[in-house]
């Protein structure tokens, strides 16, 4: 039988079992004969497929700018459809069993690889007390996850450098305690060291100052950490919420539990702290897929 055989077969079904109303019918048909089309492109039997290729044809989808309620659509058409082909036989596996709703995928937040962020740590020009200043800024931003309003409302006296911790306020007046390490220490006590007292104009108690004496805005922090992204050869959009994504990211992805994940992102909830594990298992995915030769 052909794809179109079981399409009918199961629309049938849909129509006469169910009771799926015209214009349901009419858009599961589409959905299943585009998903149709892309195993003929990609010379793949029905009985053939697998999980990876259900799931590379939904990455060509948001290729092409498809919404995310419109593949989560098509995923319903197509898991219902091999259901329905394995309960009656027709079909021994069904591919789709266990996969996640595409509108997830479409969610996943940014990150940039281990060797792009150290790149961008490097790209500001330590030799001046503006590039230990940025530099001591991107240092304790991936080194703490904090978010952009977080990192520039630090305070000199909420740093705990000999413990290597810090204190801020989050979103909610929840105050967290995070721990940032040697690297990012270096970097601060750098800044303290040669660069701070450049811009101090007046007393401040906030650590990172700008040029004119006050504390580093959020608009200000963007601009320099996009004309660093230049600098290091970053190509991919960025904003400091880049870094946060990536923080989390690299954290799960060398083993860190998901409960001190959530703790240091200061997430109320542990399922928005979830979803960096979708992003290690979509790297781990393309990893697979960029160097298993069987891939």
């Amino acid at each position: 039988m052909t794809h179109d055989d079981y399409v009918r077969l199961y629309l049938d079904f849909l129509a006469v079992e169910k009771g799926l109303a015209k214009n349901s019918l009419s858009s599961y048909a589409t959905d299943l004969k585009k998903f149709g089309r892309y195993l003929d492109e990609q010379k793949l039997e029905l009985d053939r497929v697998e999980r990876l290729n259900i799931v590379r044809y939904f990455q060509s989808l948001r290729g092409k700018g498809i919404s995310a309620r419109s593949n989560a659509r098509a995923l319903a058409a197509i898991r219902g459809m091999f259901r329905f082909l394995v309960a009656e036989r027709h079909l021994k596996t069904d591919p789709t069993e266990n996969m996640e709703n595409p509108k997830l995928w479409t969610t996943l937040p940014k990150s940039l690889q281990p060797f792009e962020v150290e790149a961008l740590l490097k790209a500001p020009d330590c030799s001046t007390p503006e590039g230990l200043r940025d530099q001591a800024m991107l240092e304790l931003l991936y080194a703490t996850g904090l978010r952009v309003s977080e990192l520039i409302h630090v305070k000199v006296d909420d740093l705990v450098m000999d413990a290597g911790f810090l204190r801020t306020i989050g979103k909610g007046s929840k105050e967290r305690i995070v721990p940032f390490g040697d690297t990012a220490r270096d970097s601060i006590q750098a800044y303290l060291d040669r660069g701070r007292a450049h811009f101090v104009k007046r007393p401040d108690v906030h650590l990172f100052l700008s040029n004119r004496g006050r504390p580093m805005s959020r608009q200000s922090f963007w601009m320099k950490i996009v004309k660093y992204a230049r600098l290091a050869g970053i190509k991919s959009h960025i904003s400091p919420h880049v870094l946060r994504h990536s923080f989390a990211t690299h954290l799960l992805e060398n083993g860190a539990d998901l409960r001190s994940v959530q703790l240091m992102l200061g997430h109320s909830d542990i399922s928005t702290t979830q979803i960096y594990t979708h992003v290690s298992r979509a790297r781990l995915q393309k990893m697979y897929e960029t160097f298993h030769p069987r891939a």
